[in-house]
């Protein structure tokens, strides 16, 4: 079974933010970001993987036998755009969508340019139901609420 890729690092978060976003823009929105969610969530942002800046965790399990730990909350400054990692498959979710602004979806990613292009207070409506569905639905190593 493949080994996941995404796993607890003890790297500075601010020390990544500063070297590896180049953009003073995408600087000034990252750290707004963890502001934000850091604030929503209650929990201390930490590093996942080489690029994935999480708030809190939990442990999932798959049919397949796949099991692992990830961020309850999380987000990605890449070069094209941020990664948000924010949203849970409920209906809530979907309806609040209509309401974001701008940006790219994959199955459970929202892709977004800049913190301007969307409206927070339905990021932080995201960001709840997702907290809310992730603790009704997995074993979490720390509850949030």
């Amino acid at each position: 079974m493949a080994k996941t890729k995404t796993t607890y690092t003890e790297k500075d978060v601010m020390d990544f933010v500063n070297s590896y976003v180049d953009n003073e823009q995408k600087k000034a929105d990252s750290f707004r970001l963890i502001e934000l969610i850091q604030e929503w969530s209650g929990a201390e942002p930490k590093m996942w993987g080489p690029t994935i800046i999480g708030f809190g965790n939990y442990h999932y399990k798959y049919a397949s036998g796949h099991e692992g730990d990830a961020p309850i909350l999380g987000f990605s400054p890449r070069k094209a755009a941020f990664s948000l990692y924010v949203y849970s498959p409920t209906e809530r979710s979907k309806e609040l969508l209509s309401e974001l602004g701008k940006f790219k979806m994959s199955k459970a990613c929202i892709y977004i340019k800049k913190l301007s292009d969307i409206n927070i207070s339905t990021l932080h409506e995201l960001c709840i139901e997702s907290i809310k569905y992730i603790n009704e639905h997995y074993e979490c190593a720390c509850r949030i609420k």
